[in-house]
């Protein structure tokens, strides 16, 4: 079988065998606002197509391929739900020579009754369930762009929380005046633990923004640091907005890249929280489980 993670601006590819172990795997650029309309079938032979010469006939997808902007929206899921709710969800899609199947995304609600919505996120939890005891609770922990923060109970997505701290940061560094403070130099661990430190004092994110620019202005905080002073203050305004609703009962569970689990977990440590890392591709897992419950043709 194949399992595909495309995204927005990534595509990843990867040729699982029976027991859903990874034999081989692409990892490249191409996410799929380089797609052009109607090139998606095209775009996935290109990708794939060795695998489907070699006598591949199932292929599943998720992320942001089944998005409004992408090949096929596929209706988003309400939480909770698990493998058996979200394989019976996929959706089929067009595709000479191999059965398609797109994963959906799923939705949930926060206190106030506000929606939130993932995609393809939904199949790393997945694959990080089957890591953990059958039915134990878990907090997890999915940082990226948009990080993701899940409870997961009784083997399945009970609920979870979106916080966009990669974005802001971005937005932040390339287009406000806390950009231009920020020199070239590589991230400082000290700067970011003290950012983080900073979120849990008086005066909110918004204050603490604008004192990011007065230690720079002060000479307090070096060019060079600014940028890991930001991550530190972003991640620890997150943290503290996710511990508000509850401490973890065990271990955070951490799947994300490495420079982005590095912080998490300096955060993490701040606040003597345990975590527990897995790997970045444990969606190719969770690709896999699905796959097991569907009626393939």
């Amino acid at each position: 079988m194949i399992g595909i993670d495309w995204g927005t601006t990534a595509f990843r590819a990867y040729r699982l065998d029976p027991r859903g172990g990874v034999l081989d795997r692409i990892e490249r650029e191409g996410g799929i606002l380089t797609v052009p309309p109607g090139g998606f079938p095209a775009a996935l032979r290109e990708a794939i197509g060795p695998w489907l010469a070699e006598g591949e006939r199932r292929v599943l997808l998720c992320g942001m391929v089944g998005s409004r902007q992408g090949w096929q929206e596929a209706p988003y899921l309400p939480c909770p739900a698990g493998p058996a709710e979200i394989a019976a969800a996929v959706v089929p899609l067009p595709f000479e020579g191999a059965a398609c199947r797109l994963v959906p995304g799923l939705t949930t609600r926060d206190a106030a009754g506000v929606p939130d919505v993932m995609r393809g996120e939904e199949t790393k939890l997945l694959g990080l369930l089957a890591a953990l005891p059958p039915g134990a609770a878990a907090l997890a922990c999915l940082p990226g762009t948009h990080s993701k923060w899940a409870r997961l109970e009784g083997g399945r997505i009970a609920g979870f929380a979106t916080q966009m701290t990669g974005e802001t940061r971005a937005v932040l560094l390339q287009h406000s005046i806390l950009g231009r403070l920020a020199g070239p130099g590589p991230g400082s661990d000290t700067a970011f633990r003290r950012g983080v430190r900073r979120a849990g004092e008086p005066g909110g994110l918004l204050h603490h923004l604008f004192g990011t620019r007065a230690l720079g202005l002060a000479g307090e905080l070096a060019a060079a640091e600014t940028a890991s002073y930001l991550s530190g203050l972003l991640i620890g305004h997150e943290l503290h907005a996710v511990l508000a609703e509850g401490q973890p009962a065990g271990p955070i569970h951490l799947a994300g890249s490495e420079a982005l689990c590095h912080a998490y977990a300096l955060a993490f440590a701040e606040h003597g929280l345990a975590h527990r890392r897995h790997a970045e591709d444990i969606v190719a897992r969770g690709l896999a489980l699905i796959a097991e419950m569907i009626a393939w043709p």
